[in-house]
């Protein structure tokens, strides 16, 4: 008979108790096992989902295990003890068709999903015994041999089941067949949310970044779904697997995932709560092989080349193990868990979570290992490398032949007028699929990753004048995010389609002459209500779009609540249209001289201007929070477009010393030129670099987890430039300053965006306080 000193177990928790009694008389009426007696019956100290029993009625009758749901209001699919029976079921009844294969499992006896038994459905099975099972996965007390023998045993199960013929086994059904990494990660998004008591930072990066990063050369074979060393059971004598447990998780799916779980404890630090670890262990001197290693033994036994992707997997692990924890966290805070240990799994689902997003990052960040500042493009899919290519076509045989044209034609009497030749060129690039490139959005864009979207936007950089040919210049491209992301459906088919259409241009009203406007709570513009309508007053500058002839919709921002609360919850937007009375272009406003017509910078009033209560955007007080949306974008859209001035500056550069001689010899072979070449190409490629780096964390983190990249880059790129311009300029002498090249119009953009969308101090104010907190 059993004691209280059995080895892995423990008496019943009050709270895990059943109905003894009724289970007896079940299992006599079912199973016709003759018992005349309650049976002693004690709880298995390991496992963190459903609760599991050792059941013994003496020295003549089988031990059993009795495996339950935990009690009480559980989450949809979880704890699926009917599939752990199933696959038991079948893996016993065709045991000599997987024998071959070394799938071994316990016999199972009866799966009863009746609750009125013992309180939740259950399954039974004969224990196994006289053998042992490893809870450590340092494996204490073996010698460093039997260490590497048992970790070779659990590949080789490992690889045994993943090897079943599952037409043969009759397991055809068992689960859907394809995308089962994606399928996984709703699921598990799903069970996370449902039991969610907390924010996690690193869990929502990973449930945003997943999905985008899923793999794309999925198999399907039997998964266990929670391959640890401890669902093992193994001999005593020798390290050979007589059961695999705990097939809750199982399905049909991606293999390489049961492959990256069971390495999980290589990255855990020893003694880790619940799950034990490896971290730190020398692995070497203990013979346990490195998940390296592990990795290897699995390619060859299973035939395969190497496994690009495995990061992937492993994020996608301790994203599931995250998403499994913070479920036995909220159940502890109900009562529910099978382990008085599981209150403390709070933390422990965010320190998953961290290690998780660690993964991803390094995943992600093999693009860059692969791109070359020049030859970057080959690393983008082919549908962006087509594009690229178009685009470099289009500008080469288009636009650039016509800049000098545009030039003088924009310092002429006439600038207020667009160029004919240039809505020309954007029905041109319409018809050719170089449209609304900036939209992430496929129902209105190219969709297009900003990582993809950099490289295009640094070619359109390459002219003053080229962005619009492509329906991708500010203020356009903005205010376009806006009424996509916030726009109502009205909004949207009156404003946003003739944009994206670009049978108009729109403008954006926030920066106001009479206070500082780098702090937006400081704006004094009001919108009042007045019964069904909106009432605006105020005075606004700076407002790039007012003096275009086609600029029929503004934005404009003011404070609906100048009591209110929160300062950041003040302010509101309103869709104004041009012609509404009150709205009156005050004057054009220039930057050292430019007035870069005809788009111009104007200071505008707004007197007592009535529109439509429909026409606020998104709601009242969500101005601050739509204006940092529009925000995150467009300063990263400048910065792409600075890279491009900057590199068609240094060409032009190389160009112009290899073509002069002063003093009797080439300017390019005079040491400061050389200087200067080298150190431009030296910054160009670090904010280039940069840039793409924010741009890949807003792809994969969003751009609240972004924030601090872009203000880096709103501070270092335009300074940086300004610097390669300047040198660009100087070796050109005094025709660098005129009209007759670019780079007097690419300086004046560059300095300008150091106090466009907010002044350096601001932006370095707001790195250095991020740095800080970190």
């Amino acid at each position: 008979p059993l004691t209280s000193a059995t080895k892995g177990t423990r008496p019943v928790r009050k709270e895990m108790q059943f109905d003894v009694a009724s289970l007896t008389a079940y299992l006599n009426e079912k199973l016709n096992m003759g018992f005349t007696h309650v049976p002693e019956i004690r709880e298995f100290s390991h496992g963190q989902s459903n609760p599991t029993y050792l059941i013994d009625y003496g020295p003549n009758a089988k031990k059993m295990v009795l495996r339950k749901k935990p009690p009480g209001k559980l989450l949809p699919s979880a704890h699926a003890i009917e599939r752990e029976y199933r696959v038991y079921n079948v893996f016993n009844r065709i045991m000599s068709a997987l024998g071959q294969h070394g799938v071994k499992v316990p016999p199972v006896l009866d799966l009863c999903d009746d609750p009125l038994v013992i309180g939740t459905p259950f399954y039974l099975m004969e224990l196994v015994q006289g053998q042992y099972i490893q809870v450590d996965p340092s494996l204490p007390g073996m010698n460093p041999q039997s260490r590497q023998q048992v970790y070779k045993a659990m590949v080789d199960t490992l690889c045994s089941i993943h090897k079943v013929d599952i037409n043969k086994a009759g397991l055809t059904d068992y689960g859907k067949h394809g995308n089962y990494v994606e399928r996984q990660v709703n699921i598990w998004t799903k069970q996370y949310k449902r039991s969610e008591t907390h924010s996690i930072p690193s869990m929502d990066r990973l449930m945003t970044w997943l999905p985008q990063h899923l793999p794309t050369n999925e198999t399907t074979t039997v998964v266990h779904g929670d391959i640890r060393i401890d669902n093992f059971i193994f001999r005593r004598d020798t390290p050979e697997v007589v059961a695999t447990l705990d097939w809750e998780l199982s399905t049909l799916g991606d293999p390489i995932s049961d492959l990256a779980y069971s390495c999980i404890p290589h990255f855990l630090p020893v003694n880790f709560p619940i799950i034990s670890g490896l971290k730190g262990v020398n692995m070497n001197e203990l013979g346990i092989p490195t998940h390296e290693k592990i990795l290897e033994m699995y390619c060859e036994k299973m035939n395969l080349h190497q496994i690009d992707n495995f990061d992937f997997y492993m994020a996608f692990s301790f994203f599931r193990v995250a998403s499994i924890l913070q479920g036995v966290f909220k159940r502890s805070t109900q009562g529910q868990a099978s382990s008085d240990k599981a209150s403390a799994t709070g933390k422990l689902a965010e320190h998953m979570s961290d290690i998780g997003w660690s993964f991803a990052s390094k995943e992600g960040f093999k693009l860059f290992n692969k791109m070359n500042p020049t030859i970057g493009v080959s690393a983008l899919p082919q549908s962006t490398q087509e594009l690229h290519s178009k685009l470099e076509c289009f500008m080469t045989e288009h636009v650039l032949p016509l800049e000098e044209t545009f030039s003088r034609y924009y310092s002429s009497d006439k600038k207020w007028t667009p160029h004919p030749e240039l809505e020309n060129l954007k029905a041109k690039a319409k018809s050719e699929g170089l449209w609304n490139l900036f939209l992430p959005n496929k129902e209105y864009g190219a969709g297009l990753t900003n990582v993809e979207y950099a490289y295009l936007c640094e070619i359109m950089g390459s002219c003053l004048y080229a962005p619009e040919v492509f329906n991708c210049s500010a203020p356009d491209t903005g205010n376009m995010e806006v009424l996509s992301e916030f726009g109502t459906e009205e909004q949207k088919q009156k404003w946003l389609l003739p944009l994206l259409n670009g049978e108009i241009r729109s403008c954006f009203a926030m920066t106001e002459p009479k206070v500082a406007s780098s702090d937006a709570t400081n704006i004094e513009s009001s919108i009042v209500e007045d019964g069904d309508n909106l009432v605006l007053n105020g005075r606004k500058w700076w407002t790039s779009g007012a003096m275009d002839p086609r600029m029929k919709i503004i934005i404009f921002m003011g404070k609906n609540d100048p009591n209110g609360e929160l300062s950041h919850q003040q302010q509101s937007m309103v869709l104004v249209p041009a012609s509404t009375p009150g709205v009156k272009v005050m004057r054009p406003l220039t930057v050292f001289g430019f007035d870069d017509a005809p788009v111009g910078h104007g200071e505008v009033a707004f007197d007592d201007v009535i529109v439509p209560k429909e026409n606020m955007i998104l709601k009242a007080g969500a101005g601050f929070q739509i204006a940092q949306a529009r925000l995150g974008p467009g300063r990263i859209h400048h910065c792409m477009r600075l890279i491009g001035s900057a590199e068609r500056s240094l060409q032009l550069m190389k160009q112009r010393v290899s073509s002069r001689v002063a003093f009797g010899r080439a300017l390019s072979t005079r040491d400061t030129i050389l200087r200067d070449i080298a150190t431009s190409r030296i910054e160009i490629d670090q904010c280039r670099l940069l840039v793409l780096k924010t741009a890949h964390m807003m792809d994969v983190a969003g751009n609240k987890a972004a924030a601090k990249e872009i203000a880096m880059i709103k501070v270092s790129v335009p300074t940086t430039v300004s610097r390669v311009i300047d040198r660009a300029m100087q070796s050109f002498g005094a025709a660098g300053l005129s009209g007759d090249f670019p780079m007097a119009g690419f300086y004046v953009w560059s300095r300008a965006l150091r106090i466009a969308d907010g002044p350096d101090a601001v932006h370095e104010a707001a790195i250095a306080k991020r740095e800080l907190a970190e």
